[in-house]
């Protein structure tokens, strides 16, 4: 136990669905904290003996071979649900499953630092969306932890890799594949600063997947189906899936290994199945074909081909079966790194967050930007013919956008006299917004009386602790409303809050405020009447890219429109100075 009074410690946590563990920064380095059992892996598992005594690790784990109806495995799949997971009778939510193995490694923690450890960093799968992230600080909040930051698992393993190698300036792939979850990231690296470019995912893919299938193929070797097999049988399922999780393992290293089958209640017989790599190939066809989608997409956002990609970082355990590591040197031409181990990365990554975050004095040359991993905007109405449509999505912050971001899109009423609008706000990537993912909404009300299309200017800002603030602007009636969603970052303060949103003023940029501006786009539009027809279409064209980067509140975006602006009325003889626009 930490001595009374004791300083609290950050610790940097990998909350994973089959193993979790947990880093300190110190002596200008992050290192893993070893459990009770000495292990710097802790299962995650949850179970409940007979007398009621919950057991977390590797006593749930093994107790999971025995009675799988007293244990819980996996649930960081369910993170973000309402789904319950009833164990020995009484039923658990994901984060309170997830908050006992955090107290756990909190408790690991104290007892190897002699210190109270009082926050924490905790890494979550970069394609987690708001609800999964909301459960995880949930949970963290529920262990008695202050949770920091949450932190993307492809960034805290690149945060590693790039502490290792501060001089470094490439590109960087991140390809993590875990237990229960899949990621790939595109990033650069350059002079001690980790710029994410894109990031893409599956959270329902992983290592648990290619053990199924092994234990599928085993069960229909004897005329079973895996399914049935676990109702009827749980006590061989549990022993076979066991068995298939350590074949799985070796087929890493032979190219053949036997599985011992069990019996009806669970205990081995001498009954064999072989198992080869061609078979975990063949049944996982399927499963490599979805990670093929995901690392698509983040070549595709990032704006780089295979080829444009320096070196490529396998994360995750998964990533040690050949078949793997396979695929992605089929597809990305060239052979993964692990310079790491794939299971300690992602957390000796959120050590090195929670150094920055404690400020120590060995980290401060390194940057660290991030991106949205989705994309956020508004539901608005389409006009089909003489008919309206409702429920379709607008983006306003794109997926792989920089953050913290500020971004503004302007909308119209769509009724004459229409005097409120109901701003709905979403996260998400498809067309309709019913199959986005709903955050909150903001009430737009008391505007003037006049015909269908007053424009409503919506800007969003978004910081790094996963606030969104909501703003809309109605140019006719000079009303501003405001609303800041923060469901997905419980454990905040509001004057945790205040001082964010106040903080994120800094992020905003308001160029078509700026009187300035305005009067260069009247000299402009001035200008454009008094030219002949064959130099127009050169200013109409750079004032139509000045007038959107006005609206899209992008500063290096704006401020190249501008230049490019300046340039062609000066070439066209009609240079403007500040008081000239009349």
């Amino acid at each position: 136990m930490p001595p009374p009074g004791a300083a609290g410690r950050i610790i940097g946590i990998d909350l994973g669905t089959t193993h979790s563990l947990c880093a300190v920064f110190e002596g200008g380095r992050a290192r893993l904290v070893r459990n009770a059992s000495g292990a710097v892996l802790t299962p995650s598992a949850v179970g409940v003996l007979d007398d009621g005594q919950v057991v977390v690790g590797a006593a749930a784990r093994e107790l999971g071979v025995t009675r799988p109806e007293r244990v819980a495995r996996c649930f960081k799949r369910l993170m973000g649900t309402d789904q319950q997971v009833t164990i020995a009778g009484k039923s658990f939510g994901a984060p309170q499953l997830s908050a006992l193995v955090l107290r756990a490694l909190k408790a690991d923690a104290e007892a190897d630092l002699g210190a109270t450890v009082t926050d924490a960093v905790i890494t979550v799968p970069a394609y987690f969306n708001d609800h999964q992230r909301q459960a995880t600080r949930l949970a963290g909040q529920l262990a008695g932890l202050t949770v920091r930051r949450i932190l993307n698992e492809p960034t805290a393993a690149a945060l590693a890799y790039g502490l290792a190698d501060p001089g470094a300036d490439k590109r960087l792939l991140v390809f993590d594949l875990g237990g229960g979850t899949f990621d790939v990231t595109v990033m650069t690296v350059f002079e001690g600063t980790l710029e994410i470019q894109a990031t893409a995912g599956d959270g329902r893919l992983g290592g648990e997947d290619f053990t199924d299938r092994l234990v599928g193929h085993v069960l229909r070797q004897r005329g079973l189906q895996l399914e049935a097999a676990e109702a009827l049988e749980p006590l061989r399922v549990a022993r076979l899936r066991a068995e298939c999780e350590r074949a799985k393992r070796a087929l890493g290293e032979a190219e053949q290994v036997d599985v011992r089958l069990p019996d009806a209640q669970g205990a081995l017989t001498d009954d064999r199945v072989a198992l080869t790599r061609a078979t975990l190939t063949e049944g996982a066809r399927d499963l490599l074909d979805r990670l093929r989608a995901p690392l698509e997409r983040a070549l595709r956002d990032a704006g780089a081909g295979p080829e444009q990609v320096d070196e490529v970082l396998l994360v995750g355990g998964a990533t040690r079966m050949p078949l793997v590591s396979a695929f992605v040197r089929e597809r990305l031409g060239k052979e993964p790194l692990c310079g790491f181990d794939p299971d300690e990365v992602v957390a000796l990554g959120a050590g090195v967050q929670a150094g920055l975050v404690a400020q120590d004095a060995a980290l401060e040359d390194v940057v660290l930007t991030d991106v949205c991993p989705f994309s956020l905007g508004v539901e608005v109405v389409k006009r089909f013919g003489d008919r309206l449509q409702q429920g379709y999505f607008l983006p306003v912050i794109h997926r792989n956008t920089t953050i913290p971001v500020s971004r503004e899109e302007v909308v119209s009423t769509v009724e004459p006299n229409q005097q409120q609008v109901r701003v709905r706000i979403y996260q998400g990537e498809a067309r309709r917004v019913e199959e986005n993912l709903r955050l909150g909404e903001l009430e737009v009300t008391g505007l003037p009386p006049g015909p269908a299309g007053q424009q409503i200017l919506l800007r969003f800002t978004y910081d790094l602790n996963g606030i969104l603030e909501v703003e809309a602007l109605v140019p006719s009636a000079g009303k501003r409303f405001q609303t800041v969603i923060t469901r997905h970052v419980k454990g905040l303060s509001d004057e945790e809050v205040r001082r964010a949103v106040a903080a994120m003023a800094e992020v905003k940029f308001y160029p078509r405020d700026d009187v300035h501006n305005q009067e260069l786009l009247r000299f402009g539009e001035r200008v454009v009447g008094e030219l002949p027809p064959i130099d127009r279409e050169a200013l109409e064209a750079a004032l139509d890219a000045f007038e959107t980067a006005l609206a899209a509140g992008d500063r290096e975006g704006f401020d190249a429109a501008r230049q490019a602006l300046l340039v062609t009325l000066s070439a066209l003889g009609h240079p403007f100075a500040e008081g000239a626009g009349g």
